[in-house]
């Protein structure tokens, strides 16, 4: 499915919203993440069962390093 994720589209073989940060080596627990799927933000508690859609825009939020 296509999806757009951080502002690049892209193709995803993937139904959650957990499924997706693992697809990009976002570990689910990880401390300090936000996600945000069409401009709402998806509490950490759906992740799991929040599914996604062709076209969805996701943007993946988290700190790091360096300046």
């Amino acid at each position: 499915m296509r999806l757009r994720v951080n502002g690049v589209e892209e193709d995803f073989a993937v139904a959650t919203v957990s499924e997706l940060l693992a697809s990009r080596g976002i570990h689910p627990a990880a401390r300090f993440v936000a996600v945000a799927i069409n401009g709402f933000v998806v509490s950490r508690s759906e992740w799991s069962v929040k599914p996604l859609g062709p076209g969805d825009e996701i943007e993946i939020v988290r700190p790091f390093s360096g300046g």
